[in-house]
This record gives C-alpha cells, sequence and structure tokens, in this order.
C-alpha cells in the first residue's frame, strides 16, 4: 500500500504468473514520475482487473485500473491512493492493516511483519546489485578509456 501514489501498479510478472494475456493491456503512451528516483518510467500500458478484499460471507469487490511495468520488484502489485477512495479504505501504517466498509460489517486486511520484512531485504539487496552494476559499468568505461592502443604502438610523444 503506497498512499503517498497516485497510482496502482501492477508488475508483467504477476500478470504472468496470474495467466493474464498481456493483449488485454492498453497502451497508453504516458510516461509517469518518481517510481525511478529522477527518471521517468514507460508502462507497458493499463489493465482494468476487478479486486475482492474479505471472506465468502462478508467481501467487497471494486474494479481498479493497473498501469503494468516491467521492473523487478519484490511485490505483486501497490495500491495507491485512487485505490484507498474507491474502497473507501482507512489505511494504518504502523499495524499494516486496511479497513474497508464491505457487505457485513468492517473488512479488515492484515499482513504479517514478516513477510513485510523479507520483501524489504529483498528489494534493499536488490537495490545494492543495481548500484554495484551501475558502479561495475562506471569502472569498465574508465578502464576502456585509459587502455592502451590495442595495435600495440607507442604513443606519438613531442620533444
Amino acid at each position: 500500500m503506497d498512499g503517498g501514489s497516485g497510482l496502482n501498479i501492477m508488475y508483467a510478472e504477476t500478470l504472468n504468473a496470474m495467466g493474464i494475456d498481456r493483449s488485454c493491456i492498453r497502451s497508453t503512451g504516458s510516461p509517469f514520475h518518481d517510481i525511478v528516483p529522477g527518471k521517468q518510467a514507460m508502462p507497458l500500458g493499463q489493465i482494468d482487473l476487478p479486486v475482492t478484499f474479505g471472506n465468502l460471507t462478508n467481501y467487497r469487490t471494486e474494479t481498479l485500473t493497473f498501469e503494468v511495468v516491467r521492473f523487478h520488484r519484490t511485490y505483486h502489485a501497490i495500491l495507491g491512493r485512487t485505490s484507498y477512495a474507491k474502497f473507501m479504505t482507512v489505511p494504518n501504517y504502523t499495524y499494516l492493516k486496511l479497513k474497508m466498509p464491505g457487505l457485513c460489517g468492517v473488512i479488515t486486511i492484515s499482513t504479517s511483519f514478516q513477510c513485510t520484512y523479507e520483501c524489504e531485504v529483498e528489494c534493499c539487496e536488490y537495490a545494492v546489485t543495481i548500484v554495484a552494476s551501475k558502479e561495475l559499468a562506471a569502472i569498465r568505461e574508465e578502464v576502456i578509456e585509459e587502455a592502451p592502443d590495442p595495435s600495440g604502438r607507442p604513443g606519438l610523444l613531442s620533444l
């Protein structure tokens, strides 16, 4: 849950795992910002999916529009402010709970702190890998620039 975002994000890997055909994705051609700090991101497109919270006796279903992205993340999807408004949800970030009205009373959605911790650790490890690969690419470029002439001839010296 990301109450600071105006977007609902679904990862392409999640769509694949759900068996949803990519032909269901509508092209938008509109980039968005601040998902990748300092860069704009281009989604694959948008998809409308029914989302249900609750159980057989007390549930709530709404159709949400997701931006489908090719990023690698540890999450399946991220729900933004638009989802909260549609479900009339009250998030509690401290206790990792969502509360919303259902057919037969309040629906409470919870997660475990262990699961959240494991997702955060995986995100940090992924970020470290990205930074390390960028640093390695920068070092590789420096080495290429400073490499001697491959012909083996010494450079010209001016006397």
